[in-house]
């Protein structure tokens, strides 16, 4: 299984409602709107490394969303 944060940046005011609905995607973890430069950070889990950008691409067309950055997590020894 790999994992990763996805940082989102949405339209003004719309942060709430994009993170619940990203949060019943399949392969999302955790979905939360947040303060910062960023409005809501979602982690993210695939089977493999191949299966990672069809995760995220489902992220990405949720309406409102006009910025992602994808950090993958680590494999821990």
């Amino acid at each position: 299984m790999v994992q990763a944060f996805i940082l989102i940046q949405t339209e003004v005011g719309k942060a709430t409602s994009i993170a619940q609905q990203i949060a019943g995607l399949s392969g999302v973890l955790t979905s939360e709107d947040v303060l910062g430069p960023y409005d809501v950070v979602v982690r993210i889990e695939a089977a493999g490394a191949d299966e990672m950008p069809a995760v995220v691409q489902r992220i990405q067309q949720v309406a409102g969303i006009t910025r992602t950055l994808t950090c993958q997590v680590a494999a821990s020894a």
